[in-house]
């Protein structure tokens, strides 16, 4: 199945799979086209950005600029896994489309070792909201993913989301940082 979604989503294609939190719908971070049809399935605001997952800290460096407090307080304790950290990113290989024309992305390296292999196969980020129409609940399981959904994509993968609940995000371009949403890691200061 690997192989498959790979192959999907190297060619533009969308698709709805497990992350340790919950279920994602996305697609390669560099195709506008298909960036564009998740904010249309999802009935989401162009205003609202996205955010992107990552394979590893090596492509996370590649789209956004990582301090050394933000690597030694945040990164090295919560990646991979549930964190998602707002960080200032090269505008250059960050469509305009995924951070909604700002500066910053929505970064996170999640701790699932099938999903790390397909972002890692495909070479660049993917974008990867939750699988559900914006304002809707966030599914945990294949089950809560809304059938209308599940017919408008490319690709399903089914698996286990281990953690069962919204990452955290914090904005680390702010000082002091601000916590976004509070989710499944706890931030000790």
């Amino acid at each position: 199945m690997n192989k498959d979604a790979t192959e999907s989503l190297k060619g533009g294609e969308i698709g709805i799979f497990p992350t340790d939190t919950a279920y994602g719908i996305g697609c390669r971070i560099d195709n506008i086209n298909s960036v564009r049809k998740i904010y249309k399935l999802r009935n989401r605001p162009e205003e609202k950005a996205l955010l992107a997952l990552v394979s590893s800290l090596d492509m996370a460096r590649e789209y956004v600029t990582i301090t050394e407090d933000v690597q030694k307080r945040l990164i090295n304790k919560y990646w991979p896994g549930g964190l998602t950290i707002i960080l200032n990113c090269n505008i250059e290989k960050v469509p305009g489309i995924v951070r909604a024309n700002g500066e910053t992305l929505a970064v996170r390296w999640p701790e699932h070792s099938q999903l790390c292999e397909i972002i890692e196969e495909v070479g660049v980020p993917i974008v990867a909201p939750s699988a559900n129409f914006s304002g809707q609940s966030t599914p945990f399981s294949i089950d809560e993913v809304d059938r209308t959904l599940l017919k408008a994509v490319d690709f399903i993968i089914e698996g286990v989301c281990t953690m069962r609940g919204v990452s955290t995000i914090i904005n680390a371009t702010v000082n002091p940082w601000r916590i976004v949403r509070q989710g499944v890691v706890q931030i000790n200061s």
